[in-house]
């Protein structure tokens, strides 16, 4: 836990800019749940990420990585593309024994999961009032390949792909600016997906704060200016579970820090060089560590 600490302690010193970054899918949001804040019309970016087992959905319960490229193509849509790595396992699922896999396999990275993810922004933040938030609506992993078994408890229902991380969703933000101290985001959305192993049909909450102090000259407060502090409220249906023969969920991983069936999630983001490299590292359960990076870059 010290260890996890020193490193997001560590990240501080070397921010200076705002990002917003969900490294989990490789898309615009908080840590794991979407937002309605958007990037940059013709902001390329591209990234990858080390990713503990809680942080990942159902399939994997084992720690893994990912890698994506995301563009805004629009100020009003947001496209990615998001690969997870698959390691060989004798036992499948938790317990399952499979023979899907080469056995010499068995231990390695030997396939990857592609999910293509959108978000449209269907309304600006004060557009109407100056009160009024930002309203994005999106979907993750929206189609993928066959996974073969079209009956299996693992399929999202009527659909004969695994889309993994499936999920749709409608995402709302408003900014509170804090005249020499920094702006408070909040962010509400509701999820939703028909997989039988993690349904995330429920709302998830968060928050960010992002410094912003007079005195540019100063050093101290160039270094915590654009210090980004996350917490989320998340469903864990199904997250950091493993499965038995009957696919029904046994909460036998730790989740950490939680209410109800909302895990509680902090991280921090930061910018280290310009607005071209970005850090981000979460505690997912307030406990568990996953971090990536990030490069982005505005091509008009």
């Amino acid at each position: 836990m010290i260890r996890y600490l020193l490193l997001l302690v560590l990240f501080i010193f070397v921010s200076a800019i705002q990002t917003k970054a969900q490294y989990t899918y490789g898309t615009t949001g908080l840590l794991n749940m979407p937002t309605a804040d958007m990037q940059c019309d013709k902001t390329f970016m591209c990234g990858g990420s080390y990713l503990e087992k809680h942080t990942s959905t159902a399939r994997w319960f084992y720690d893994t990585w990912n890698y994506y490229i995301n563009i805004t193509i629009f100020p009003w849509m947001e496209i990615s593309y998001n690969m997870e790595l698959h390691k060989a396992i004798y036992e499948d699922y938790g317990n399952q024994k499979t023979d899907y896999w080469v056995p010499r396999t068995y231990g390695r990275f030997v396939n990857q999961d592609r999910q293509f993810c959108v978000r449209l922004r269907i309304w600006k933040e004060g557009w109407w009032k100056s009160w009024t938030p930002q309203v994005v609506v999106g979907s993750d992993d929206i189609s993928s390949h066959s996974w073969g078994d079209t009956g299996g408890r693992f399929e999202v229902a009527d659909n004969p792909s695994n889309a993994f991380n499936n999920r749709y969703y409608i995402a709302v933000t408003k900014h509170w600016n804090f005249d020499g101290w920094g702006e408070l985001g909040t962010h509400f959305s509701y999820l939703y997906n028909r997989r039988s192993d993690y349904p995330l049909n429920g709302f998830a909450a968060g928050i960010n704060f992002q410094f912003k102090l007079y005195g540019e000259d100063s050093l101290w407060k160039k270094a915590v200016n654009g210090l980004n502090f996350m917490m989320e409220a998340y469903p864990a249906n199904g997250r950091g579970y493993l499965y038995k023969d009957s696919f029904e969920p046994q909460a036998n991983l730790d989740r950490g820090f939680s209410i109800g069936k909302h895990d509680i999630n902090v991280g921090i983001t930061y910018t280290i060089w310009k607005d071209y490299i970005s850090l981000i590292g979460e505690l997912y359960g307030c406990k568990d560590f996953s971090g990536g990076i990030q490069f982005k870059v505005h091509l008009k």
